[in-house]
């Protein structure tokens, strides 16, 4: 962070005795604890001050309910929650606590961030009337709505490397693989629109609004001397819980080969203090269904230079390729041969 940042701290009400370098952020002791100061990296797509302010309406709900502990955003001198700089990039100073991320090699940590994970959803409901506007206060994430737009970008690339005369590795093995997981994609995609158009009409919405972390991973979960502390809620959007359940299991399945006993613990774990809906465990089943990794490395790949594909994409795909039938067999074990 440059010094022209630094200097930002100037508009804050805050004591600070010492500044350290973290990781893309400034921390900064105070005499009431550790702060953090870092670009803002909420949705560019929408206007920032009003998405800082439902998160900050968010996490002094969370605050207040008290069951996990959230960061909170500090305001400067004008009471505004972001500064900016000459360039016109924001910066928020937040509160922070000093710990490890989450251990996700651990299986007794992994089981303690879902509980954490459904603590913090048992409070993250705000009344339609604290929501904001309209493009706030809505369920904005639709999944068959998305998956639709990966589908077109995932037929677009495949159109792309038909008409592409010399291929490198990657594009090779890409092509012999890509049908199978397009097939997938359009297949569940069809599926999934079925049950979203039976979604339960306007009148919960019309009270209350439910939000996720949209980031909950083990980056953004640290274990402190007083427990369990959750940052960066940049990306909280109103959308059903199971998106952080779903984006968790995800990348802890894809690091155990789709273990069907790790799955099951986790989502046990998760269900003891909240239990999934019929609608919810559906949804989950479709997250964790679509090819969502083949999707990213295609949207990586088509959206970089040609010239040069880094190796490490190749093992990437090549992964999601050979773990296709441990996933496929998961998928059976846990929601399939219950629906």
């Amino acid at each position: 962070m440059n010094d022209r940042a630094v200097n930002l701290l100037e508009q804050y009400d805050v004591e600070i005795l010492k500044t350290r370098k973290g990781r893309g952020a400034l921390l900064c002791d105070t005499p009431e604890g550790c702060l953090i100061f870092k670009e803002y990296s909420g949705n560019p797509h929408s206007d920032a001050m009003e998405r800082l302010q439902l998160q900050d309406r968010l996490l002094k709900h969370l605050q207040k309910e008290d069951e996990v502990r959230v960061e909170q955003i500090l305001p400067n001198k004008e009471g505004e929650l972001f500064v900016t700089d000459h360039d016109g990039v924001r910066y928020i100073l937040k509160t922070y606590t000093e710990g490890r991320e989450c251990n996700i090699n651990e299986r007794r940590e992994c089981l303690e961030a879902v509980r954490v994970l459904a603590k913090l959803h048992t409070h993250m409901e705000l009344p339609a009337a604290e929501a904001g506007s309209t493009e706030h206060s809505g369920f904005l994430f639709r999944p068959g709505m998305e998956y639709g737009k990966r589908n077109r970008e995932l037929k677009r690339v495949r159109n792309y490397l038909k008409k592409r005369s010399q291929k490198t590795w990657f594009e090779i093995y890409l092509q012999q693989n890509f049908d199978p997981f397009l097939e997938q994609a359009l297949v569940l995609s069809e599926e999934w629109q079925k049950y979203e158009d039976l979604y339960p009409a306007e009148g919960n919405r019309a009270q209350n609004v439910t939000y996720c972390h949209g980031d909950y991973q083990y980056h953004n979960l640290f274990y402190t001397d007083a427990g369990w502390f959750v940052a960066n809620f940049e990306k909280c959007i109103a959308d059903d819980p199971v998106r952080d359940l779903y984006l968790f299991l995800r990348k802890l399945l894809e690091k155990s080969n789709w273990s069907v006993v790790l799955g099951r613990e986790l989502l046990e774990a998760y269900e003891e203090l909240r239990p999934l809906s019929a609608f919810s465990r559906i949804d989950l089943y479709y997250r964790l269904a679509y090819p969502e990794k083949f999707w990213k490395i295609i949207n990586f790949y088509y959206n970089s230079g040609k010239a040069w594909i880094p190796g490490r994409n190749l093992e990437k795909l090549e992964k999601v390729v050979e773990q296709e039938s441990e996933k496929q067999a998961f998928l059976d074990a846990v929601f399939r041969n219950h629906f």
